[in-house]
């Protein structure tokens, strides 16, 4: 089962996302949960966690590059998630779950 972690301002918006994305995958048959944290845990959890990679919300890309070099130093990918992907509605599920297809390490 491959885990994604959302990095996220406070956690709330970042929590619906995280439970509505792991929802869709199940619904399709597919083994990835999602999970969600903050950005003042961010740097921390990609060093020291399990997770396959590691998402960054729109309310936090300032910190983008640093999660990014934290990301390179254990070897695990850091993406931005685009706006259209961080919306609780079925469009930005399905963008959501795509955007973490298209970059889940193998």
């Amino acid at each position: 089962m491959k885990k994604i972690l959302i990095i996220c301002a406070a956690g709330m918006s970042s929590s619906v996302m995280a439970q509505k994305t792991t929802d869709y995958f199940k619904s399709k048959n597919i083994e990835i949960v999602v999970d969600a944290t903050t950005a003042t845990e961010g740097n921390k959890a990609i060093e020291t966690s399990d997770f396959d990679l590691f998402i960054i919300s729109p309310q936090t890309k300032m910190y983008f590059k640093q999660f990014a070099e934290a990301g390179k130093r254990v070897g695990k990918p850091v993406v931005e998630i685009p706006f259209p992907a961080y919306i609780p509605i079925p469009m930005g599920i399905e963008k959501m779950a795509k955007l973490i297809l298209d970059n889940m390490p193998d």
